[in-house]
């Protein structure tokens, strides 16, 4: 059993993300535009598109952020994945899921999360949209708003990328 939450039909959702043929494939400046987009309209430092696989998440997209990938045991998108909509944490440092996790107490001094899952054109979750302040804070309404639209376009990104790599 993991410690972190997981979808009732996560062995379905793992081969989709298997299947979809975005794990580490290179970056893409449609997708790469909508992380910025992201990182933008809810002033945050960092904004991710991430592939959550088996054993780690890996960022089809980041800004603000240098590394590829995480280990999926301490990644927060895992929540994100599970929630119907948005899945906020606005202080991390007082989460007692997260407050011990290795990405608030070392680097990048996760204090903010906000994720929601985008959906592969198989109707599973693949991965999220993400962004991420080191500062604790919450989003606006328009905020909000505006970031589960760029969710909806990463999506719609994500399901045509899939497409152009199953053609191959």
């Amino acid at each position: 059993m993991s410690e972190y939450p997981v979808l009732y039909n996560e062995e379905d959702r793992l081969d989709a993300v298997a299947q979809c043929g975005l794990l580490d494939t290179p970056d893409d400046p449609r997708i790469d535009r909508i992380t910025r987009l992201a990182a933008y309209v809810t002033a945050c430092p960092i904004a991710l598109v991430s592939i959550v696989a088996a054993h780690r998440q890996w960022f089809k997209s980041r800004h603000g952020l240098a590394v590829k990938q995480t280990p999926r045991d301490i990644a927060f998108c895992n929540y994100a994945l599970v929630e119907p909509g948005i899945f906020v944490v606005e202080d991390a440092t007082k989460d007692d899921r997260f407050r011990l996790n290795a990405l608030v107490t070392g680097d990048p001094g996760i204090r903010f999360y906000a994720g929601i899952a985008i959906t592969g054109a198989s109707g599973h979750r693949l991965g999220t949209l993400c962004v991420i302040d080191t500062s604790p804070r919450a989003l606006s309404p328009v905020q909000r708003r505006l970031f589960e639209d760029l969710a909806g376009c990463a999506a719609d990104v994500l399901r045509v990328v899939e497409a152009e790599m199953t053609a191959r």
